[in-house]
């Protein structure tokens, strides 16, 4: 089976881009290679406009890598009677759903109830979360007895429990997704490059290559500030949301979803390459130190684990494989409450001519970047109807339900054949097209076609690119330099470089 649309990128792809920055003029420049900026680029050159985006780091490596993982419409809001967020959210929902059905797949979340009182507060929210969703609406919520809810998550605790509800939202791999962007910015001939970090003085731009050294001048007509967290706005808040990977702790294929007191609501999330995993989060912290270093603090992990143990008292020694955690930079309000700042999003044009985005949610990305594109571009947006990189419903399907062949053709599990085209959809057969008759000491021939593909295609430069944002292997073991050495040394064998290199941001990742 032939790949039915080329990847964005090559293994020349950067050093060719960068070229273009050096010497070409450009109708727009975008900082940041984020889910925004990644949605801005494809937006704009879709409508024609000659775009060069810059990330200082590697794409999708901030917040939008490292967030819940989930396409959602905020339940929650509706205890703050945002209606008009909660409605724009399931409906950029029910869009992404149909854009990327390979990465945007529904989940089901179970909400335990413990009382007579939340099970009525509850059922309305959700009777009304289903009434925003219209048209778009993945099912209906049910209301459960609670001897449905101890079948269905035997583990959950029983005390108080009267009821459960479920309903729907999205999981994702949100790191993929901004992938899957770039590219399709990349292939409709936006210049792209990430370790490229930009310097604004005055109308002059200054962009410098982190690899090589080198800075030099890009000339480009608008400016787009999208860095997030990094834009040094004094009218952003940025607040820290932690999340703490743990073993399987989901006996069904449901989510949970706790909601606090304060109104926070805590997931905890069937993950991993092999769902062998929960992900719990997310906190809301304010943070007050650089956005360049940005981790779990005791007081979160304990909060985070604390609520797990209450919520699977069979859990008490339960202990993190891994951590994350990112920053929101959200639009600062009156709130005294990070909880409840609004998710709002605020994007305009400052006097000088640039293009800022402020706040907003993973969610509504796609609509924020058409906001963003009309005021630069008087051409009508296309992206709301235009599948990213060709993953249509149908090939999606088609590739489904050839799993049984691939995995017969290239000798790999059903699962294994499953994944891919969950990750990679209509890129599956390029990607197990490299799969080597002798894999690497230590690797699966999977594992060393997707790390190939990482170095080729996906732009990835340091192993921290490959284990965080090509794949989240690197959340899914406690590493040691013994178990990630067989890793570094196929990605070193793939980059060409003379000494195998390990990556200190694997190492050390808190727990």
């Amino acid at each position: 089976m032939s790949p039915l649309v080329e990847p964005g990128f090559t293994r020349e792809s950067r050093v060719r881009n960068l070229e273009r920055l050096r010497h070409e003029s450009f109708d727009v420049l975008i900082l940041g290679g984020g889910i925004n900026g990644a949605g801005i680029a494809r937006d704009l050159v879709m409508r024609g406009s000659k775009v060069a985006l810059v990330e200082q780091r590697h794409f999708a490596s901030g917040t939008s890598g490292k967030n819940s993982q989930l396409i959602h419409g905020g339940l929650r809001y509706l205890k703050q009677l945002e209606f008009r967020l909660v409605r724009e959210s399931l409906r950029e929902r029910a869009t992404l759903l149909k854009l990327a059905p390979h990465l945007v797949t529904p989940q089901p979340f179970l909400i335990p109830l413990y009382g007579w009182a939340r099970r009525w507060f509850y059922g309305t929210g959700l009777w009304m979360y289903d009434m925003l969703a219209g048209s778009g609406n993945i099912g209906r919520h049910r209301i459960l007895s609670r001897t449905e809810v101890e079948k269905i998550e035997p583990g959950l605790a029983r005390e108080g429990l009267t009821h459960g509800a479920v309903f729907f939202d999205c999981q994702i791999h949100s790191a993929r997704f901004v992938l899957e962007n770039i590219w399709d910015a990349a292939r409709a001939g936006a210049a792209v490059a990430n370790y490229a970090r930009a310097e604004r003085q005055g109308e002059q731009v200054t962009v410098t290559d982190a690899i090589s050294g080198e800075s030099f001048s890009v000339r480009a007509e608008k400016l787009v500030d999208s860095t997030g967290a990094w834009a040094n706005e004094e009218r952003l808040r940025l607040v820290r949301g932690s999340h703490v990977v743990v073993p399987r702790l989901n006996s069904s294929e449901n989510a949970i979803a706790y909601f606090e007191k304060s109104g926070r609501i805590i997931f905890v999330i069937p993950w991993g390459s092999s769902r062998q995993l929960s992900l719990v989060g997310t906190t809301d912290v304010d943070h007050d130190d650089t956005p360049d270093d940005v981790r779990i603090s005791a007081e979160e992990r304990e909060y985070l684990l604390r609520i797990v143990r209450m919520l699977f008292p069979e859990a008490k020694d339960i202990q993190p494989i891994s951590t994350f955690s990112s920053l929101r930079p959200l639009v600062r309000s009156h709130t005294r409450s990070a909880t409840r700042t609004s998710r709002e999003h605020r994007i305009w044009m400052a006097a000088d001519g640039v293009v800022h985005v402020a706040g907003g949610k993973y969610t509504t990305h796609r609509a924020m970047s058409e906001e963003a594109a009309n005021l630069i571009s008087a051409v009508p947006s296309t992206t709301a109807h235009s599948p990213l990189g060709g993953n249509t419903q149908e090939r999606i399907d088609a590739l489904f339900s050839s799993v049984a062949q691939l995995a017969a053709q290239y000798r790999i599990t059903p699962e294994e054949a499953a994944l891919t085209v969950r990750h990679y959809g209509v890129q599956t057969a390029r990607l197990l097209d490299s799969l080597s008759q002798q894999p690497g000491a230590g690797l699966s021939r999977l594992e060393c076609a997707q790390i190939a593909f990482a170095v080729e295609h996906e732009m990835a430069e340091k192993l921290a690119d490959l284990m965080f944002v090509s794949t989240y292997w690197g959340y899914e073991r406690r590493w040691t330099e013994q178990t990630v050495a067989p890793f570094a040394a196929e990605m070193s064998r793939q980059l060409g470089w003379k000494e195998q290199r390990l990556s200190d941001e694997i190492l050390s990742m808190p727990r």
